[in-house]
């Protein structure tokens, strides 16, 4: 007799992150022990543009529906759970009226889970400050201002990291020049999704001599201050343009001579693709990457220490009917893991 109770297809079993495993990571289960945790950030009131990033992680949930961590990843030739023990948490609680609560519970979070022993241990010396091996976090958003409650849970582990950026902006505009201004004497710059690597980079999470990297710039500037204000924050700059010169080949080896050894933090905005695979996201610019030309630069990131990862300002309600941008993200962190999975944090 067939157990219809136990039978189940892609699509009518619970959405998880590319079939991981759910897991109450934040309460009853706190206890249990596994090597990355899949966080949704349900956050988009720090957007510039238009908003509806904080449906993001359900979307993307829904965009790898058809993988699974149990599956192989032909190009890197890596099926995920031989490798790692993945757990989707679910989202993040965020209030919706207070972005300094809502980010503050983020970053709390993200502390939780990083300040935990992972599952498996390494041969070797852990990247880990404290020696010990922790949990990695791959964080579906929500928009950008995420990265920064992550990168100080990140930082406060693995002491400051590489970034390696691929978006269609820079995001280190000073926050003097935020839009809206002029601002009250004495009121406080918010903290956006266009300013939250200066305020990494002046709270030193940010790695030092200019190991830090922008991959598929191509939206416009206010003026050539803003990239003087960039090289400063940390960063040097791959336009998108760059992979008709130089290929993807090309743009891999300056992201690699760029972080080198280093501990790295991949930050994936989804508007770095090209509008015509991605419309559904913030801030649109046309002209970006192709997927299959981000495949391939991701692929050759093999042998990266990844210390955490995240996708972000997808935002569904702005997809077409079949899902493409939420399909795309859905695979950019399926391969995120692959590469994880292929590479334990051993110095």
């Amino acid at each position: 007799m067939v157990n219809v109770l136990g039978y189940e297809h892609t699509w009518n079993a619970l959405t998880t992150f590319a079939r991981a495993r759910p897991l109450r990571c934040l309460g009853a289960d706190i206890n249990e022990l596994y090597d990355v945790a899949v966080l949704g950030a349900p956050f988009d009131t720090a957007t510039t543009y238009r908003s509806g990033a904080r449906f993001g992680p359900n979307g993307i949930r829904q965009g790898a529906r058809r993988l699974g961590i149990d599956r192989i990843y032909v190009p890197l030739k890596t099926r995920v759970s031989e490798h790692l023990e993945v757990v989707d948490c679910g989202d993040v609680p965020m209030v919706y009226i207070d972005n300094k609560v809502a980010l503050r519970q983020l970053e709390q979070a993200g502390m939780s889970v990083l300040h935990r022993r992972s599952l498996r241990t390494y041969e070797g010396k852990s990247l880990a400050k404290d020696g010990n091996f922790h949990p990695r976090i791959l964080m579906l958003g929500g928009d950008h201002t995420i990265t920064l409650s992550m990168l100080r849970g990140v930082a406060n582990i693995y002491g400051p990291v590489s970034i390696v950026h691929f978006d269609s902006h820079i995001d280190t505009w000073k926050p003097h020049k935020l839009p809206g201004g002029p601002w009250l004497p004495g009121e406080e710059i918010p903290v956006t999704h266009d300013n939250y690597f200066w305020h990494a980079h002046k709270e030193g999470l940010l790695a030092a001599n200019h190991s830090n990297i922008h991959v598929g710039i191509h939206g416009a500037i206010d003026s050539w201050q803003d990239y003087e204000d960039d090289y400063e924050a940390g960063f040097v700059i791959s336009q998108v343009d760059e992979i008709e010169d130089v290929g993807y080949q090309g743009i891999v080896e300056k992201i690699r001579n760029t972080v080198g050894n280093n501990p790295v933090y991949i930050s994936f905005d989804i508007d770095v693709i090209d509008l015509g695979m991605a419309p559904a996201t913030g801030t649109p610019e046309i002209g970006g990457f192709t997927t299959r030309e981000i495949k391939k630069i991701l692929q050759g990131l093999d042998g990266l220490k990844i210390v955490g990862a995240d996708i972000v300002e997808v935002a569904p309600a702005y997809d077409t009917q079949a899902e493409v941008t939420q399909i795309a993200a859905g695979n950019i962190g399926w391969i995120l893991l692959a590469l994880m999975a292929k590479t334990p944090l051993v110095a």
